[in-house]
């Protein structure tokens, strides 16, 4: 069975209700994930404020609100029109200046060389064609421009947790949809052929994932599945961040090339 993308236009509504399951991806992933990119950000001495940053596969808006708040100038890119409609609606209401348009990551609006920062965050693992994907992001990029990535591991384990766990298993699954297929699950090495193919130097990799003790992260999924949790709340307790390991999923960042 395909990975069922369509999820993101019937509960794309919700994106940043804390009792919808897409708000998993914000109550930590987004803290945890921020986190690193605004560091990746002081270690190149990079000043964000006024720098054009394209959010591809941006969903409802998370990063792109934070990447706001640095003083970016933010275009959100989607191909979900009902995620991209809730995303401008939360950005206008909480007083963010944040440019959304619907779109696919295999055909960016934007013009060659006029974006300073592109980052795909939960997205490359849904693509069906990721060299056209990685080939328009290069494409868009200014020479030295920075792309911030995570994505999962093709592995034993990310297929345990990932699929089995969260996907199959109906006690822990967070949604009835196949949102994963471990097939298009990215290894490092495959990655960072693809990135130096067109033009992008990949500069870092780091371990992504929950924090939290195994036994409690069993647990909360348990109890957000029978609601006796929210989904936000959920994520917050799975505490995630940086982590030494890679085998599950994993972020870093690549510099085009001059």
């Amino acid at each position: 069975m395909g990975i069922d993308n369509q999820i993101y236009d019937r509960l794309g509504d919700g994106w940043w209700d804390e009792t919808n399951p897409l708000n998993t991806l914000n109550g930590s992933f987004t803290p945890g994930r921020f986190r690193y990119f605004r560091d990746v950000l002081r270690r190149l001495e990079l000043d964000p404020a006024g720098l054009l940053a394209a959010d591809i596969g941006c969903g409802g808006g998370f990063l792109a609100e934070e990447f706001a708040q640095l003083g970016c100038r933010v275009v959100g890119l989607d191909p979900s029109e009902v995620s991209v409609r809730t995303a401008r609606g939360h950005a206008e209401s909480s007083g963010l200046r944040v440019g959304y348009a619907v779109a696919m990551g295999e055909r960016l609006p934007l013009a060659d060389g006029s974006v300073d920062i592109a980052y795909c965050c939960d997205v490359l693992e849904h693509v069906s064609d990721l060299d056209r994907v990685i080939d328009e992001t290069a494409r868009v990029l200014k020479p030295g421009g920075l792309y911030l990535f995570d994505t999962i591991n093709r592995t034993r384990l990310s297929k345990l947790l990932v699929i089995k766990l969260l996907q199959d298993w109906q006690p822990t699954r967070v949604v009835d949809s196949e949102l994963h297929s471990w097939a298009l699950f990215i290894t490092p090495a495959e990655l960072a052929e693809c990135l130096c193919r067109h033009g992008l130097r990949l500069a870092e990799i780091t371990g992504l994932g929950p924090r939290a003790n195994k036994a409690s992260l069993l647990s909360n999924f348990t109890r957000a599945r029978r609601g006796r949790i929210s989904f936000g709340e959920l994520s917050r307790l799975m505490d995630v961040g940086q982590v030494d390991s890679t085998a599950v999923s994993y972020l870093g960042y690549a510099l085009k090339t001059a």
